[in-house]
C-alpha cells in the first residue's frame, strides 16, 4: 500500500468517526473544492478549506460518510469512492432525496504531493465524479 493511500485512509478514520477536526494533512495552499450538491465552491489555503467545510457541516442535523472503495489512480491521485447520509436542518430533506436515493453515492478525489493534500475535490454526485475523470463504476 503506498503512502499516499495510506494518509487518505488516516483521513478517513476521523471522518467515518465524525471527526473532521484535523486538517494537518493538508497543504496550507490547499485548494479545496465542493463540485456540486446545495452549496458548491472552490477555496485556497487551509483556513479558507476549514471555514468552507464547517458552513457546510452545519447546514445538516448530522453528515455520516462511509468509503465504498479507495482507489489509486496514479502516483499523486486518490479517488474514494463514498457512500454519505445526512439530513438538513432547516427542511428535513435527507441528502439521498437530491438523487432520487435514500443515500448519497459520491466521491472524493485527493491530489497528493509530499505526504500533504494539495488539491481536495469532494462530489455529492458519484457518477458526475466519475464523468469528470473519464472513469466507470
Amino acid at each position: 500500500m503506498s503512502e499516499n493511500l495510506d494518509l487518505v485512509r488516516s483521513i478517513y478514520a476521523d471522518w467515518e468517526r465524525g471527526d473532521y477536526r484535523s486538517a494537518e494533512w493538508a497543504d496550507p495552499e490547499i485548494e479545496c473544492v465542493i463540485a456540486d450538491g446545495p452549496a458548491p465552491g472552490r477555496w485556497t489555503g487551509a483556513p479558507a478549506m476549514a471555514a468552507a467545510w464547517g458552513d457546510f457541516l452545519s447546514a445538516w442535523e448530522y453528515w455520516r460518510v462511509d468509503v465504498d472503495e479507495y482507489r489509486e489512480l496514479d502516483d499523486e491521485r486518490v479517488l474514494v469512492l463514498e457512500d454519505h447520509s445526512a439530513g438538513a436542518k432547516t427542511s428535513g430533506l435527507r441528502i439521498g432525496e437530491m438523487f432520487g436515493e435514500t443515500r448519497s453515492k459520491g466521491a472524493s478525489l485527493f491530489h497528493l504531493r509530499d505526504s500533504k493534500v494539495t488539491r481536495f475535490v469532494t462530489y455529492l454526485d458519484r457518477d458526475r465524479a466519475l464523468a469528470d475523470l473519464g472513469l466507470k463504476e
